[in-house]
C-alpha cells in the first residue's frame, strides 16, 4: 500500500487514461447489465429469481472473478465479490440490489453494484491488498416487484428476514416464492448459523431518484438520513343519489368531503415546509357515474419526514382535521394507517468520513436526506451505514427514461473509492 497522505485528486492526475475513461466504462457496464432483462417496452424487467435475474447474477459473478475478486453466492442468492484484506475478520461492504421494477430503468440498484466493482478494481490495482476485506454485494431483491415482500436480500444479510413471511406468498402468475427460489438454485438461510459479525460498515451508492442534485447542480449527495413514512387509506362513505333531483343542501357527497380533505392536507404540508412531504396518490370514486352523487370515495396518503416527532405531529393534526371535515359534511370516514416506518439516520462517523473525502478531493457535493427507501435503512440499525447519491435526470426513476450523465456516474464512483479507501485501508 502506498504511504503518505492519500488524495483522490492526486491519484486521478497520476493514473491518466484509466480514470479519464471512468465515465465511459461505468455507462457501458450499466448498458451491459441492462441487457439482462431488457424488455419489449424499452425498459428492464429483472425480477427476483426470474431467468433474467439468474443470468444477470451469473454474469456479474463472472465479471467479479475476472477482476480478481473472490465471488460467491449466499443461500438466498445474494452475490458477493471480495477483495481479501490482511485482517479477514473485518469487512467493509458496498453494493446495492440487482432486481428492478417491471419495465424499469438501467440505473436503480444496478449503479451501486457496477460502481462497487469498479471501485474495488481500482483500489486493487493502485493499492493492492487492503487492511480489511472490502466486499461488493449484488443483493437479490429490494423492490418487491414480483412478490409482496421487500428487502429480501438485505434482510437476509442482517438476519431479519423471516422464513414464514414468504413461505405462502405467490407472484402475479401464482408461482409460489419457494418454488421460484428453488428453480433459481437457491433456498432459505440456515438460521442456526447466526448472522455475519465481520461487517464493520456499509456504503451504498445510488441514483437520487429525485431532482435535488440536478436542480442545485451538484454531482454527489452525501446522505445523512432516510425519511420515515406513514401511509394511509381513507374511506369516506356518504350517500349515492340522483344528480338532478337531490338539492345541494341535502347531499352527503363523498367526493366533496374528500376534495376538501385533500386540499387541507396538501396546504398543511406546504405550510410545514421541507423536508416534510405529503402525497395523495390514488383516488377511487363509487359509483363513478356522471349523473350520480358519489356515495363513496377512497384515497391514499403518503407522509414523509426525516424526524419521527414531526411525522407524528403532522399526521395527528391531519387526522383531526379530516375528522372535523367529515362531521361538517355529515359523512362517515374510516382512516387506516397501514404503514408506520421510522426515519433512519446514517452513521455520523461514516458520513463525516465521506464528507471529508469529498472536501479534500474537490468533489461538488451536498449533504442531504433520502426521500425514498433503500437497502441502507435495513443495514443502518445493525451496521454503521451511509449513502452516496448521484443526480437523476428530471428526477425520473422506475422508468425506461431513467438517466444519469456519465460524468456524474464517474463522480459517484470517485466518491466511493475515497470512502472505501478510508474504511478499508486505514488503521
Amino acid at each position: 500500500m502506498r504511504k503518505g497522505r492519500w488524495k483522490l485528486g492526486n491519484i486521478l492526475k497520476a493514473t491518466g487514461k484509466q480514470l479519464d475513461a471512468l465515465a465511459e466504462e461505468t455507462a457501458q457496464k450499466l448498458d451491459w447489465l441492462g441487457g439482462f432483462g431488457k424488455d419489449s417496452e424499452g425498459g428492464v424487467s429483472r425480477l427476483l429469481y426470474s431467468k433474467e435475474w439468474v443470468d444477470g447474477q451469473n454474469a456479474l459473478k463472472e465479471w467479479m472473478e475476472n477482476e480478481g475478486l473472490e465471488a460467491r453466492f449466499d443461500e438466498v442468492g445474494n452475490l458477493f465479490g471480495t477483495l481479501q484484506g490482511k485482517n479477514t475478520d473485518e469487512t467493509i461492504l458496498t453494493g446495492s440490489h440487482v432486481d428492478t421494477v417491471k419495465n424499469g430503468g438501467r440505473y436503480d440498484g444496478a449503479y451501486g453494484i457496477v460502481a462497487g466493482i469498479l471501485a474495488l478494481k481500482y483500489l486493487k490495482e493502485q493499492f493492492g491488498q487492503p487492511l480489511r476485506n472490502i466486499e461488493v454485494v449484488s443483493m437479490a431483491e429490494e423492490e418487491g416487484s414480483r412478490f409482496p415482500y421487500t428487502f429480501w436480500g438485505s434482510k437476509n444479510i442482517v438476519g431479519s428476514a423471516k422464513r414464514e413471511d414468504v413461505e405462502t406468498i405467490t407472484d402475479f402468475d401464482g408461482v409460489p416464492f419457494v418454488e421460484a427460489m428453488s428453480n433459481a438454485g437457491f433456498g432459505f438461510r440456515d438460521e442456526s448459523k447466526g448472522t455475519r459479525n465481520d461487517l464493520k460498515a456499509f456504503v451504498e451508492v445510488h441514483v437520487e431518484q429525485g431532482s435535488v442534485l440536478e436542480t442545485e447542480k451538484k454531482s454527489v449527495g452525501v446522505v445523512h438520513s432516510i425519511v420515515g413514512q406513514r401511509r394511509y387509506t381513507v374511506e369516506i362513505t356518504g350517500e349515492a343519489n340522483h344528480a338532478g333531483t337531490t338539492p345541494m343542501g341535502y347531499r352527503k357527497d363523498a367526493v366533496f368531503a374528500a376534495s376538501q380533505m385533500i386540499v387541507e392536507i396538501i396546504t398543511m404540508a406546504k405550510e410545514a415546509g421541507d423536508p416534510l412531504v405529503a402525497t395523495v396518490g390514488k383516488i377511487e370514486v363509487q359509483p363513478n357515474i356522471v349523473n350520480v352523487v358519489p356515495g363513496k370515495a377512497i384515497f391514499t396518503i403518503d407522509v414523509r419526514h426525516t424526524d419521527k416527532e414531526a411525522i407524528v405531529s403532522f399526521t395527528e393534526k391531519m387526522t383531526a382535521r379530516m375528522n372535523d371535515i367529515s362531521k361538517e359534511h355529515v359523512v362517515e370516514t374510516a382512516i387506516d394507517m397501514w404503514m408506520d416506518a421510522d426515519p433512519v439516520p446514517m452513521d455520523q462517523t461514516v458520513v463525516e468520513l465521506i464528507e471529508k473525502q469529498c472536501k479534500e478531493n474537490g468533489l461538488n457535493y451536498k449533504l442531504m436526506h433520502s426521500g425514498a427507501g433503500h437497502d441502507s435503512q435495513i443495514f443502518a440499525p445493525v451496521v454503521p451505514t451511509a449513502m452516496l447519491f448521484v443526480p437523476s435526470l428530471k428526477g425520473i426513476s422506475h422508468n425506461p427514461a431513467e438517466f444519469t450523465e456519465p460524468a456524474d456516474l464517474a463522480e459517484g464512483v470517485k466518491a466511493l473509492i475515497g470512502a472505501l479507501y478510508e474504511l478499508g485501508y486505514k488503521e
